[in-house]
């Protein structure tokens, strides 16, 4: 951790713009997501990232319907499935899944391509109750998009939890590392995602990688940055240059921190699948319809 009186400002990231004002819409009749960020206008920028959505939070009544997103195929890239409050429950077509609640990390890769489905798990359906959620899609570089797909269930005792040292909050350690703290999620580039609970009136720097995409992704509080407010389900993102990012203060702030390694590929995505070229899409497409992404048993 590195405070703002032993770096020299001029090497800090400069915030290039903040996203704000993303609308709600339903994925499947469980999910009542806001789209953060996406490829489709921001692309080079936020790579290696791709999107970010964010559910919730909404509480939900007891029920007996199953509430999520029924069976959709992916091809080309690795979805985040961050769960805060509820639980989710996803299966696939490689035979993997499970439930994921509180604190709990689902990260699947696609790759070459799978079916999978994602809906409240059975004690957050039978007993009703909020659900709060953060899914993340991290593009994969061409030599890694037609690799087998595989399934990582990290919980949330799995995850370092930090301390930052000058009481500004918390800090977990998914992907990547953190003042020597090493993530447990297995990646494909360098991708370093941090979950963090930030409270300070006092200005404080957080380091990160010089020439790294770098998205500051406030889910629930306020942040200021400079000079700019970031709210809810907002998100800031820096120039790349500049090895660490100054924050003069953070109020109950519920945050992701994103940084990677730029793919400097071309992105050409449709639907649920993200490849590098229009004809890989078209063959994704033909593939999934073929039935050759697999299926789920039941």
């Amino acid at each position: 951790m590195t405070h703002s009186g032993a770096v020299a400002d001029n090497s800090a990231k400069k915030l290039h713009r903040i996203q704000r004002g993303a609308d709600q819409h339903w994925v499947g009749n469980g999910f009542p997501a806001r789209t953060l960020f996406t490829y489709s206008n921001l692309g080079p920028m936020i790579s290696p990232f791709l999107l970010l959505d964010y559910a919730g939070p909404m509480e939900f009544l007891p029920t007996e319907k199953r509430l999520g997103v029924g069976v959709h195929p992916h091809r080309g890239f690795e979805t985040v499935t961050i769960v805060y409050s509820g639980e989710v429950e996803h299966r696939d077509s490689t035979g993997s899944g499970g439930i994921i609640g509180p604190g709990d990390v689902q990260w699947m890769t696609a790759a070459s391509g799978l079916v999978h489905e994602e809906f409240h798990g059975p004690d957050l359906a039978r007993r009703g109750g909020v659900l709060e959620m953060a899914q993340l899609w991290v593009n994969l570089p061409a030599k890694a998009k037609m690799a087998p797909p595989r399934y990582q269930s990290i919980s949330n005792k799995q995850i370092p939890a930090l301390s930052l040292p000058g009481g500004e909050g918390s800090l977990r350690v998914i992907a990547g590392e953190f003042g020597g703290v090493q993530g447990p999620a297995r990646t494909f580039t360098p991708v370093h995602v941090w979950d963090l609970q930030l409270a300070s009136e006092q200005p404080f720097c957080l380091p990160v990688p010089e020439g790294y995409a770098t998205l500051l992704v406030v889910l629930k509080g306020l942040i200021n940055v400079d000079s700019e407010t970031i709210g809810s389900a907002e998100v800031g993102i820096y120039d790349r240059a500049g090895g660490h990012i100054r924050i003069n203060s953070a109020q109950n702030a519920t945050t992701l921190l994103l940084c990677g390694e730029a793919i400097e590929e071309p992105i050409v995505g449709s639907g649920p699948f993200v490849m590098n070229s229009a004809e890989e899409i078209r063959q994704a497409i033909s593939d999934y319809q073929g039935g050759r992404m697999g299926r789920l048993t039941y």
